[in-house]
């Protein structure tokens, strides 16, 4: 009776404790974004009209690039790998250099992904799938 109530209260932990891995199939894509949120700023979003107007969006495609366009230039590209429910971006700077960083993914479905990158000028990003 001791084991099963063991087993019973700790595979749901330890389960619940493993970390999940995002599905690809779900993420590769075009993201347009329809929220951006400012950690660094007191209105805390991105206007509903700029969005509109310049259009951005997130592509992730199956040979593991990663890019972000704004206002239709790219602002950033790279290379992007997973890890659990985070993706690790190497972004490729103009002058070659690589820069590292996570975006941490706290939604994702076939529709709808939700992620945050973290820092002084961290964003919290809500996209649909196009």
């Amino acid at each position: 009776m001791f084991k099963s109530l063991v087993l019973l209260f700790f595979v749901p932990i330890i389960f619940a404790a493993c970390k999940q891995q995002i599905d690809l199939d779900n993420l590769y894509g075009k993201w347009k974004y329809i929220r951006v949120e400012h950690n660094n700023e007191p209105t805390d979003t991105t206007q509903a009209g700029e969005l509109a107007s310049e259009k951005p969006y997130i592509e992730f495609t199956r040979d593991n690039k990663l890019q972000i366009v704004w206002g239709g230039r790219a602002i950033s590209s790279g290379k992007f790998s997973i890890d659990g429910y985070n993706i690790r971006y190497k972004e490729t700077l103009s002058d070659g250099t690589i820069r590292e960083f996570p975006f941490w993914v706290s939604k994702i479905d076939s529709h709808q992904i939700i992620f945050n990158t973290k820092g002084a000028d961290g964003t919290k990003v809500t996209a649909i799938k196009e």
